[in-house]
């Protein structure tokens, strides 16, 4: 098996991540996140018109009679549309926004019919509540990440991991933030995915790690981690080339409810496939790890019961 040497090119790979990083909080500190209707509040009305309608007629409709700043896509077909009211709207002004539809859209189609799938009001004081919590979730699944590899690993191989999952976690909010992608509860469910995913891959790395560590006694701590992230690699690449298989099937044919929750997961399995490589691994390198931290403990006294007879 021909070794690669990964950690030959971890400053080239630290410079790119730091890169990302920079722009990322660069923009999430200038433009921050477009946040959904779920943390910002306001109102979601989803209709099905009985054949195709043009998304620019109901804007300019939507506009004419007062409803300014609606936004209007649409999903699954031409025929199914989703409407947006930013917050400062009501449930009542959903209902007004159905009646509003119907009266245009007879008047085009005498037979045809809007349909309303859904209508969901969220208040402003229950938009700032998701926030907070969905923030308060993340850092405490940060917190169990961190525990749980230091009991499981080591102090240094915990700290690595969290470095990684810290990556991670900001150069896709950061995505989000450059490209002006609402972040809404699906996203951030999908991220918390993200978090589970890149921390399962960074600890096959760290298992086949620890194992080289005390198979291997010659070889100096950067050899062990190019074997061991080597030995891995075809895990770690057939398992995120199939499951990003999947995630861009969602994104292209999922249809707009779950757009955003498949690009996150995109862009967070492609970040956290480089990151168990390149910021984990390398992390825990920088630290020092040895074998001798992965070394259990002598009892005292051991080695006097060994020599008894």
């Amino acid at each position: 098996m021909k070794v690669i040497n990964f950690m030959g090119q971890r400053k080239l790979a630290m410079l790119f991540s730091l890169l990302l990083l920079v722009v990322s909080i660069g923009s999430l500190a200038t433009r921050q996140l477009d946040w959904g209707l779920d943390f910002t509040g306001g109102t979601l009305v989803e209709v099905h018109y009985s054949a195709s309608v043009s998304l620019t007629q109901i804007r300019s409709t939507l506009e004419s009679r007062g409803f300014a700043g609606a936004t209007v896509v649409s999903f699954g077909s031409d025929q199914d549309v989703m409407i947006r009211l930013p917050q400062g709207y009501t449930d009542k002004q959903g209902d007004e926004l159905l009646g509003i539809l119907q009266e245009t859209y007879v008047a085009t189609e005498p037979n045809g019919t809007v349909e309303l799938r859904r209508s969901e009001f969220v208040g402003p004081q229950v938009g700032d509540e998701l926030r907070e919590q969905g923030g308060l979730a993340m850092l405490l699944a940060l917190g169990l990440v961190t525990l749980y590899v230091a009991f499981r690993f080591q102090l240094k191989f915990a700290l690595g991991s969290v470095a990684a999952l810290a990556h991670d976690v900001i150069i896709t909010l950061g995505f989000f933030s450059v490209t002006g992608m609402e972040f809404d509860l699906t996203v951030l469910a999908a991220l918390m995915a993200v978090i589970g995913y890149s921390l399962n891959d960074t600890i096959v790395v760290f298992d086949r790690i620890r194992e080289n560590f005390l198979k291997i006694r010659r070889a100096e701590p950067s050899e062990v981690l190019n074997i061991s992230i080597t030995e891995t690699l075809d895990r770690t690449l057939v398992t995120s080339g199939t499951t990003l298989l999947v995630v861009i099937a969602l994104a292209l044919f999922g249809g707009e409810m779950i757009f955003g929750f498949a690009i996150t997961l995109i862009v967070g399995i492609t970040i956290g496939t480089y990151s168990s490589i390149y910021v984990a691994s390398a992390a825990a390198l920088m630290m020092g790890v040895t074998k001798e931290d992965l070394m259990l403990p002598v009892k005292e006294g051991a080695e006097q019961e060994d020599l008894t007879p």
